[in-house]
């Protein structure tokens, strides 16, 4: 284990377990998909309808095409890198569970990089690239609602957020490019001017699935998965 880690992660840990409302709001922020998703999403939409300007929805949609790329990107790193147990199940830490925190959840997953901080540092570069005080706004966000918290409850390493952070902007970036960002976007405007009211049923659905991680879609595999196993 690396200094940088160690130092950062103890120093929040010292303050565990002295409140228990400081640790369950913590363990909050981790846990609760409107106060991460929910939060991120209302400002896509704000930004989206604000003054319906082109180029502005051509970021915001293709942000989700990064933001995809960017999740998938930081799947393969954990899955092809060595195994990093997370901070919480790692006992050579020592490490002092917040009150609330409940350990059993996320094993058998690498902690490198943070899916949330690739994930939400991602969006808030897109919404900066469409709004400085948006962008900002969702940049403090992903810092102290996301990031923080889960060092703070020992699900990740400091690293594991800053390389889920840099993943999550170098993605995001992919949207300056102009070649790429009108190729993601001219069918999706296509089919927008042609049925507006499928085209945002399908948008609010990718919105709603990104901002819970998937959650719902990973729940319904892994149970057609047991359900296959009975068979």
């Amino acid at each position: 284990m690396n200094e940088f880690d160690l130092r950062i992660l103890y120093y929040f840990n010292s303050f565990a377990n002295h409140s228990v409302n400081l640790d369950k709001m913590f363990w909050f922020f981790t846990r609760n998909p409107l106060v991460t998703g929910g939060f991120s999403f209302t400002l896509f939409w704000y930004a989206w309808f604000r003054n319906k300007h082109a180029e502005d929805q051509e970021f915001l949609f293709c942000g989700l095409v990064a933001t995809l790329i960017s999740l998938v990107a930081a799947r393969i790193l954990a899955l092809s890198l060595p195994f990093r147990l997370r901070p919480m199940h790692n006992p050579a830490l020592h490490f002092q569970l917040p009150y609330g925190v409940d350990p059993s959840g996320l094993i058998g997953w690498s902690s490198f990089p943070s899916d949330h901080a690739t994930v939400f540092f991602c969006l808030a570069a897109v919404f900066w690239f469409v709004s400085r005080p948006l962008g900002l706004l969702a940049m403090c966000h992903a810092i102290f609602i996301i990031a923080i918290p889960t060092i703070y409850t020992g699900i990740h390493y400091p690293t594991d957020a800053i390389a889920g952070a840099l993943l999550g902007i170098a993605g995001a970036n992919l949207c300056k490019i102009a070649s790429f960002r009108k190729s993601v976007t001219r069918p999706a405007f296509y089919w927008m001017g042609k049925d507006p009211g499928l085209f945002y049923a399908f948008l609010f659905l990718c919105t709603f699935e990104i901002a819970e991680l998937f959650q719902s879609i990973r729940s319904i595999v892994l149970h057609g998965m047991q359900i296959l196993k009975l068979y």
